[in-house]
């Protein structure tokens, strides 16, 4: 059988998120060689080498991007629903579950992990890792590869005490440079480096400083969580950083959640990126998504899941805690002042940005993905309106942010391959995928047993 080289698209309800485009209450979209070539109504073509597939009752926006998420952790879904930061990491890091994955273990969560992101239309995430050996490190980056997904490989140290304190100054060995070598030699390929540094507030400040100058030597996006929970307005990471030069828009700020309104300012004067994990910000005790408060000093958040021991892994869900978590703090300030609000203060539009076009603006992708435009990759989802939850759809916008789930996402494409189609993956053998997690799943829970409350049971 010979194989399509391209896909039309037909009279879809088209949310380019492109400034200069906008949306289409119904057009066609021509996928050609991996790219998007031509969004227009009435697209005329006559091509037995692209195969037409009818796009009517569907919405199609560009794939979702997940600036933050630590992968592998799928193979522990839902143990964390309960645990705050502190237990989070005393369960899963510093000698605890995390540090007894096999590199097996790693393959068969990463895989799945980046399926599960796919089956929700998010065609790229930053996977957040802490490999524990070289091992661990191509068989993370092998389960990412067979996925079919985008992603930025963020390199990170093993999550171990001797390496997470206010003191380490250990940091990457040789083998980083042997995988930024033989793994992403290239930027025009669907994985890309990045580095997973611990910052300022959990490494010490010259580990700091030389893993900056290291990503930038390696031209990789380097992230770190900064400036949240009881320590983020005491510490002044962004003010420190700042004054030594460091910001810039190759740096990704994860949470930043209790810092103070001049360094909001900073960060985005930098054009450095700020990451959002709302539900998870707000259950574990990182402080209040700080949306609004980057917002208001000229920044745009990018949106992030972050762990899916205590989460789903869909951006759905997020836009929801991100646009309701904002408009509810600034309805409390106008409530308490005497007054009801009267137009809401964040849009369904910017939270949609912030799951597209920021997204990849974050991972250094924005020239590749994040919007719908001629000649971009062909990154893109198509939601069903038919479905009871959906129909019927008035405002597109609104209809994906606020009520989309999951289970409306029909079609699936990464950089113009099809990867989910009719409501299925594709190109995977899902009941050999979930047969490899149990077995992982048995080993972990035998080499380190949670208590009963926080145990993962199957049946």
């Amino acid at each position: 059988m010979e194989k399509k080289q391209g896909y039309l698209l037909k009279n879809g309800w088209v949310l380019t998120m492109d400034s200069k485009l906008g949306a289409y209450r119904k057009a066609d979209v021509l996928i050609r060689h991996k790219r998007i070539e031509v969004i227009q109504p009435n697209v005329k073509l006559d091509d037995e080498h692209v195969e037409v597939i009818d796009a009517s009752g569907m919405i199609i926006t560009p794939g979702f991007v997940d600036t933050h998420r630590h992968v592998w952790e799928s193979v522990v879904r839902t143990v964390g629903t309960n645990w705050s930061l502190p237990v989070y990491l005393q369960n899963l890091y510093y000698g605890a579950m995390g540090s007894k994955l096999r590199p097996q273990d790693s393959y068969i969560a990463n895989l799945l992990g980046a399926l599960e992101a796919l089956n929700a239309g998010v065609t790229t995430l930053m996977d957040w890792s802490m490999p524990y050996s070289p091992e661990h490190t191509d068989e993370l980056i092998r389960g990412l590869q067979d996925s079919g997904i985008r992603a930025v490989f963020a390199h990170g140290v093993p999550g171990e005490t001797e390496y997470w304190n206010r003191d380490s100054r250990l940091t990457y060995s040789a083998d980083l440079r042997r995988v930024s070598e033989q793994y992403f030699s290239s930027k025009d390929q669907l994985l890309t480096l990045g580095l997973a540094i611990r910052g300022p507030e959990f490494s010490h400040w010259d580990t700091t400083v030389e893993e900056i100058r290291l990503a930038r030597e390696l031209n990789a996006i380097c992230s770190m969580h900064v400036g949240f929970g009881s320590w983020g307005s005491q510490d002044h990471s962004i003010t420190r950083l700042h004054e030594a030069g460091l910001l810039g828009p190759d740096i990704n700020v994860v949470h930043g959640n209790t810092m103070s309104t001049e360094e909001y300012k900073l960060l985005a004067s930098s054009g450095a990126s700020l990451s959002v994990t709302p539900e998870v910000e707000m259950m574990m005790g990182h402080g209040y998504p700080a949306t609004g408060f980057f917002l208001e000093q000229g920044g745009e958040p990018a949106l992030g899941v972050d762990v899916v021991t205590s989460t789903g892994g869909d951006l759905f869900s997020q836009m929801k805690f991100m646009l309701q978590a904002e408009r509810s703090r600034v309805n409390e300030q106008i409530i308490s002042s005497g007054d009801m609000p009267g137009e809401l203060n964040l849009l369904s539009e910017q939270v949609l940005r912030a799951a597209t076009v920021t997204g990849a603006k974050a991972l250094g992708l924005d020239r590749s993905i994040g919007s719908l435009t001629p000649g971009k990759e062909a990154d893109l989802v198509l939601i069903r309106t038919s479905d009871l939850n959906m129909f019927p759809v008035q405002d597109p916008i609104g209809a994906v942010v606020q009520f989309a789930n999951p289970s409306n996402v029909d079609t699936v494409f990464v950089a113009g391959k099809m990867v989910k189609r009719g409501g299925q993956l594709l190109h995977v053998n899902l009941p050999s995928v979930q047969q490899q997690v149990l077995a992982s799943v048995e080993y972990l829970n035998s080499q380190y047993r949670l208590t009963d409350a926080e145990r993962v049971v199957y049946t």
